[in-house]
């Protein structure tokens, strides 16, 4: 068994231009990695796409994103022989934190290895862009911009070292619903340059005072309890709070330990998915 760590990922900007003529919206982000990841396992079949987990909200079928990575990759490169994909979920499922695109990644970089594919990220990248808008940027990681649907990718440098709360309601969010009651000319549009130039100075400070959302108003509109969650952990003490994707996980940013504890526990009693996690930021490399 070959195994894959798939990391989550957070919006420190998420922000929507416009809406294409493929129906899709121009997005500009600035995403990183945090340290919540999910374990994938691929082991060689000799033909056939079989995916494992115990999570019950986990689909087994061509709706999971890491079966169509390994679905695209055997059609691609014309490989006959098939793979079991066991995902071990510790990222909340629909969270806002790219957790199926992560595990869609991690399969796309182990069955590279596992069928000796030898392709590049960059190759890897290209054939995660046909399966969703953040699977590019999870088979680099690290810390970078995506534009268009999210598959321009240009890397940026690690974000300032701090601990990272993340508190996930248990609502699920309609990614379709908030972008179909998205205004474009009445959002609240985040200064993506200024979040460039705070990361470019390791400015923890600036990072904070620029993290941005153009959903966020949309689905704290629609699901009181995103808002409910924010204002809490404003109130435990976070340095900034930000709803990450289109929601429901709100995340804050924390650089002193100390604090920790009173936030993940005032949380809890709001929600039970909290986790206190740190920032990863670089890059990884091919497994």
């Amino acid at each position: 068994m070959l195994y894959v760590k798939a990391p989550a990922k957070i919006n420190l900007t998420l922000d929507v231009l416009h809406k294409r003529p493929d129906n899709y919206h121009e997005i500009e982000m600035i995403m990183t990695t945090v340290d919540l990841a999910d374990r994938i396992g691929l082991k060689a079949t000799e033909s056939g796409i079989y995916i494992e987990s115990a999570d019950r909200f986990v689909p087994n079928d061509s709706r999971n994103l890491a079966y169509q990575a390994a679905q695209l990759i055997k059609e691609t490169y014309g490989i006959k022989s098939g793979v079991i994909i066991s995902l071990d979920k510790q990222i909340p499922v629909a969270a806002g934190l790219a957790g199926g695109s992560s595990d869609a990644a991690a399969t796309l970089k182990g069955l590279n290895q596992l069928w000796q594919l030898n392709l590049s990220l960059d190759e890897l990248a290209e054939l995660g862009a046909k399966i969703g808008s953040d699977v590019s940027f999870c088979v680099y990681g690290g810390t970078a911009l995506a534009k268009g649907r999210g598959e321009i990718i240009q890397e940026l440098p690690v974000p300032p070292n701090c601990w990272v709360i993340l508190a996930k309601p248990t609502i699920g969010v309609s990614t379709a619903e908030v972008y179909g009651a998205f205004d474009v000319a009445n959002a609240q549009h985040p200064n993506t340059e200024e979040m460039i130039e705070a990361l470019a100075k390791g400015d923890y400070n600036a990072m904070c005072a620029n993290l941005g959302n153009a959903l966020e108003s949309v689905t704290l509109n629609l699901y009181p309890e995103v808002a409910q969650i924010k204002d809490q952990m404003k109130k435990f003490g976070a340095d900034a709070v930000l709803m990450s994707g289109s929601g429901p996980t709100v995340f804050g940013l924390v650089q002193q330990e100390a604090r920790i504890p009173r936030i993940y526990n005032g949380l809890r009693g709001f929600c039970t998915e909290v986790y206190a996690v740190r920032l990863i930021g670089e890059r990884e490399s091919l497994a």
